[in-house]
């Protein structure tokens, strides 16, 4: 299993790390979360193209996808604060490309600028990583998961902004819509602040000389190999990308679908505002039950969630906020369960050399189903339906549940 048994951690150590690292993922969540549905709605005004509007998260998810694996190579070199920073700025950058783009109707400014924010959330994904560093066995997922639930206060406060954001654009003689990029830059900005400064010792590089193992800095071909000879590796890495496909693929639309009967900006937000409650709110019960129940059976429970989630938001009204919020606080809570357990199985599931490089891939190909699937959204949800949307995304967890039925044998 190549866990690091034999580590006795530094108790409040760990409580800093975890501390600090939700901090900056509080700052983080405002950032980015606030972005999501401007984002869309941006990139439509500019093209007068719904079907185009997914390409604001699929650029973002693939500018995710693209920082992971250089993200895990600097981890490997200088640690998780020298990591984590490079993401934030990067974000930072994106936040400032976004407005020009959005001030001057610029797409490929807009779409450069939705990139770099990926970058932002790819810091957030590494995160989870960087809490299990000095995390024991026994506490493994409850300990990433406190770090994922550190995203809650900002992500949920994020899509609320976007009206009073808007109102702060205009005072500037800018779109209401780059708003939220005004408030990403400015808390990127405080969250490269807070990792620099509290993010001390750096807890990647003190389990490595605590371990005395020397972590493997091959390449991503090597650690998919690695990933594919391992059943159980396969599976956690399977159940993150699937449930990430379907969160990211429904929800990107769902502000597009409401806009349909011009729903307001402020009921959009806080449909996207319970919608990243369902995210990020219940994470360490997920972690909590992971660690008791287990990772697959927890897996098994987000499947269930996420496949009730698109039944109940593919038969809603694009005017009914209540059934759509509660389809996609489903679907967030489905995900949660997919990222948690799924990750916490993945690290415990390869070998210790392996597990930056594994950890790297599972955010380069979470990301790339993400973004492939934000891309489909947009062209389902233009030529047929937000329904249909929502019973394409079904498919793959209807297949994930296969693969789980399968690994529960191999696990008992």
């Amino acid at each position: 299993m190549g866990q690091i048994s034999f580590l006795m951690p530094n108790t409040a150590l760990q409580q800093k790390v975890v501390k600090t690292l939700a901090t900056a993922q509080v700052l983080n969540g405002i950032g980015v979360a606030g972005t999501v549905a401007a984002g869309s709605l941006l990139v439509s005004s500019i093209t007068n193209s719904e079907t185009l509007a997914g390409l604001a998260q699929t650029f973002s998810v693939l500018g995710a996808a693209a920082m992971a694996l250089p993200l895990a190579r600097l981890t490997a070199r200088g640690g998780r604060r020298l990591s984590l920073s490079v993401g934030y700025v990067a974000g930072v950058v994106g936040s400032v490309s976004a407005i020009l783009g959005g001030a001057h109707k610029n797409i490929f400014l807009m779409l450069l600028g939705t990139f770099l924010v990926g970058s932002a959330s790819a810091s957030g994904y590494q995160a989870r990583f960087a809490a299990i560093d000095l995390a024991t066995d026994e506490t493994r997922a409850k300990q990433l998961s406190f770090v994922v639930w550190g995203s809650t206060i900002g992500a949920v406060a994020g899509p609320n902004l976007m009206d009073p954001a808007g109102r702060l654009a205009e005072r500037f003689n800018l779109p209401p819509l780059v708003g939220p990029y005004i408030i990403s830059a400015a808390t990127l900005i405080f969250a490269t602040v807070v990792i620099q400064l509290f993010l001390r010792p750096d807890p990647y590089l003190l389990a490595e000389k605590q371990a005395k193992v020397k972590q493997h800095k091959g390449s991503t071909k090597a650690a998919l190999t690695h990933i594919r000879s391992n059943p159980k590796a396969l599976f956690a890495i399977s159940a993150i990308a699937i449930g990430h496909v379907a969160m990211v693929s429904v929800m990107v639309m769902t502000p597009i679908h409401m806009k349909h009967v011009d729903v307001s900006l402020q009921i959009i937000g806080f449909v996207i505002s319970v919608h990243v409650l369902g995210m990020y709110a219940f994470s360490p019960l997920v972690g909590s039950l992971s660690d008791r129940l287990g990772r697959v059976r927890v897996i098994q429970i987000g499947i269930t969630i996420l496949l009730l989630s698109t039944l109940v938001s593919g038969t809603a009204a694009a005017d009914d906020a209540v059934k759509l919020g509660i389809g996609l606080f489903l679907l967030g809570l489905g995900w949660s369960c997919t990222l948690i357990a799924g990750s916490a199985f993945l690290s415990e599931s390869v070998s210790l050399e392996m597990r930056p490089a594994s950890q790297g891939a599972s955010d380069l190909v979470m990301n790339l189903a993400g973004a492939g699937g934000g891309a489909l959204a947009g062209v389902i949800i233009g030529t047929l339906s937000y329904g249909w949307l929502c019973f394409f995304a079904a498919i793959p967890v209807l297949g994930l549940a296969v693969s789980a039925r399968k690994i529960m044998k191999i696990e008992n």
